[in-house]
């Protein structure tokens, strides 16, 4: 690979990061307009525009892609798993399900406070 698949291969590992990035933290339900949106986004006209389709470019752009795409699964799983003091399992990831809370533990039912780590961190040190 010469350096503008390189450049083109790392776009895609930012964009794919990003676009993992957005969809975990999303507060609403997934709609069949997001799913648009992030086609349009990933393979619209701008990215056409840098990367030619059926180059070697383009290539390089959507292996990236989906390097960055899963490589933001693959670091939240080893992270989640191996430091997790609860025991999270892989049924976080497929559908949700959480470990049961110790004695030592409280739920808060607050969705801002769920949404925000930051504003999680700031009620704990309280």
């Amino acid at each position: 690979m010469n350096i503008t698949q390189w450049g083109a291969f790392s776009f895609g590992v930012v964009v794919g990061w990003f676009t993992y990035f957005v969809n975990r933290h999303r507060q609403e339900d997934v709609s069949l307009a997001d799913v648009a949106t992030i086609i349009g986004a990933l393979g619209g006209a701008s990215v056409l525009a840098l990367f030619p389709a059926k180059t070697a470019l383009f290539g390089a752009y959507g292996i990236g892609l989906g390097a960055g795409f899963f490589a933001y699964f693959i670091i939240l799983v080893i992270i989640i798993i191996s430091q997790s003091k609860n025991k999270w399992t892989f049924e976080w990831f497929l559908d949700g399900r959480k470990p049961v809370p110790t004695d030592d533990q409280v739920v808060s039912t607050d969705r801002a406070m769920l949404a925000s780590p930051s504003a999680a961190a700031k009620i704990v040190k309280q």
